[in-house]
């Protein structure tokens, strides 16, 4: 990593995810349980090219965002895990998006998962953060329906997909 321009934290933060793809590829990886490359590749809303990714991710891994290992159901697969520093952004990811619900022109379906995240407070950002520490750490599943479970089921209803 280059020198800081500062040691100001919104300086240090924006020069590990400010760049225009970082917060995307940690956003499918964490709502789209996108773990693989070429899954992030093609499920990618926003278009991201096969070079852009490939970069993206290296730089997530050197950051500590983002670690890798070989997929053990396919051995020619590596398969990307969000580390506790990547998880520990659903607050910022949560805000992040109650700031373009308010002032930007969303989706309904896109933008229903941030208001439910939204309206559940801390309490709810904490479960999915445990959800998310399961499958990308193995860390032991939390009993009963889950989060993710919740929010895909309402990104399907406000899709028309339910």
């Amino acid at each position: 990593m280059e020198e800081p321009r500062s040691g100001c934290p919104i300086n240090l933060a924006l020069e590990v995810l400010g760049d225009r793809w970082s917060l995307v590829i940690i956003r499918d990886m964490m709502f789209g349980n996108r773990r693989h490359f070429r899954v992030l590749l093609r499920e990618s809303m926003e278009g991201i090219a096969s070079n852009i990714l490939a970069e993206r991710l290296k730089r997530l891994e050197a950051a500590g965002l983002v670690s890798r290992a070989d997929d053990p159901s396919h051995k020619q697969k590596t398969l990307y895990s969000l580390t506790e520093k990547a998880i520990q952004l659903v607050p910022l990811l949560v805000t992040m998006g109650a700031w373009g619900r308010k002032y930007l022109p969303v989706t309904p379906e896109l933008a229903i998962r941030n208001q439910l995240l939204e309206e559940g407070g801390p309490a709810i950002w904490e479960q999915f953060m445990d959800e998310l520490r399961a499958t990308h750490l193995g860390a032991p599943p939390r009993p009963g329906p889950t989060v993710a479970e919740r929010l895909l089921a309402a990104y399907r209803e406000a899709a028309g997909l339910a």
